[in-house]
């Protein structure tokens, strides 16, 4: 249990807009300041609802359920997603994190000599990382290629590792840990000049920035509903380019993937023309239903709108980090930021478990410093207070978490 209430903002999101309205849909905004939508977004009210509704659905219906719709309900979710990033219908399948529909993505491209390379970043969230090194003892050979200390990475030097040896293109489209975007356009279009496959990891881009996969062109795009798109974990989503998911047989499958999975035929698989054709097992039916109010929200405001939001929102922290004396990686180009500003004040991980021990729910992670991810639904007000907060502590040197919580006038 916190020590205290982080103190409630009531200051509008900026005068003359409505997102303001939506705050009443996250019920952990009555009791935090909550700036971590980069790891877990805000939950809305309506998931618990529609949990509820799945729980009355297996209750009532019972098997039943499954033909009344949980069959089709990867596809349905999928094109949820689909529609806001720019994917087409049919072509975004559900998985249970990145890292498994990284797997899938993987299981299409085939190792061969002189082309087994797999180009990827070092400043990539390290679970892929893990995944590709796992494949060398299949064949493939490893590229990775490294950060600036900033943890930026100058597009060029991405470009020049991908060659004739190469097989998969794999990078995020914004870093993790510094928020960094790359450009993913010059990358595909590289990738695909060598005869390659792209990847594009999305979980730190889909819902905080226009993303449209379509345009890009890329054949695979990651991503999942945990973080900016509020669905809560284990709704992971694979985008597979339509022209090649008419072609392409992945070694991960099974069931799902079948045209007629009930007739139980164990030969070659007669795979699915649409995104299922990448689904293997039995999903998770539930993390399905919690992730769907958090994507109506998001599809309801528009992507536009919330990155217009968050710039004004990252602006004000780099205002306040800048007047508290405290450093930060972050790149300032607010065309290359997405929606994180990481600080380092003194004693940057004790001053984060003080300020969630407050009511201030940011992360901390090495090299960075402490990660605050305003949402749409986030104040300048709030921004305020967690900066008057965080000094506060740094000047005090406050460390405990079994402190009151101080209040402040923004």
């Amino acid at each position: 249990m916190a020590a205290g209430r982080a103190p409630r903002c009531e200051q509008p999101l900026m005068a003359g807009d409505d997102l303001a309205r939506w705050r009443g849909e996250f019920p952990i905004l009555e009791s935090t300041v909550y700036m971590i939508s980069n790891s877990l977004g805000a939950m809305p009210r309506r998931a618990a609802e529609s949990l509820g509704e799945y729980a009355r659905v297996w209750a009532a219906r019972g098997v039943r359920a499954w033909e009344d719709r949980w069959w089709e309900m990867a596809r349905e979710v999928g094109d949820r997603i689909g529609a806001i990033i720019g994917a087409p219908p049919g072509s975004v399948s559900m998985h249970e994190n990145v890292t498994t529909a990284a797997v899938v993505a993987l299981g299409c491209v085939p190792v061969r000599p002189g082309r087994n390379r797999i180009v990827c970043l070092a400043a990539d969230f390290p679970s892929l990382i893990y995944l590709y090194r796992a494949q060398e003892l299949l064949g493939f050979e490893l590229c990775v290629v490294p950060a600036e200390p900033d943890f930026t990475v100058p597009v060029e030097r991405l470009i020049e590792a991908i060659d004739d040896r190469t097989a998969l293109v794999s990078f995020s489209h914004v870093l993790f840990k510094s928020s960094y975007i790359v450009d993913p356009g010059p990358v595909v279009a590289r990738a695909h000049e060598c005869g390659a496959l792209a990847l594009v990891d999305g979980y730190q881009s889909a819902g905080i920035i226009p993303v449209d996969v379509a345009a890009l062109g890329v054949d695979f795009f990651a991503g999942g509903c945990l973080k900016w798109l509020c669905g809560g974990p284990g709704t992971a989503f694979l985008y597979t380019r339509p022209g090649l998911l008419e072609t392409v047989q992945p070694r991960l499958t099974g069931w799902f993937s079948h045209r007629r999975p009930f007739a139980f035929d164990v030969g070659p698989v007669d795979a699915r023309a649409d995104a299922m054709r990448m689904m293997n097992g039995t999903p998770s039916i539930p993390a399905y239903y919690a992730a769907l109010p958090g994507l109506e929200i998001i599809a309801a405001i528009g992507v536009d709108r919330i990155r217009a939001r968050s710039q004004q929102l990252t602006a004000r922290a780099f205002a306040l980090a800048d007047r508290c004396g405290f450093p930060s990686i972050a790149v300032r180009d607010p065309d290359r930021l997405a929606g994180t500003v990481a600080v380092d004040p003194p004693d940057a991980l004790p001053v984060s478990r003080a300020l969630k021990a407050r009511d201030y729910i940011v992360d901390f992670r090495p090299g960075a410093g402490i990660r605050i991810s305003p949402h749409f639904y986030n104040t300048p007000g709030e921004i305020d207070s967690l900066f008057a907060e965080m000094a506060r502590i740094v000047e005090h040197k406050d460390y405990a978490v079994d402190a009151p919580v101080r209040s402040f006038v923004t």
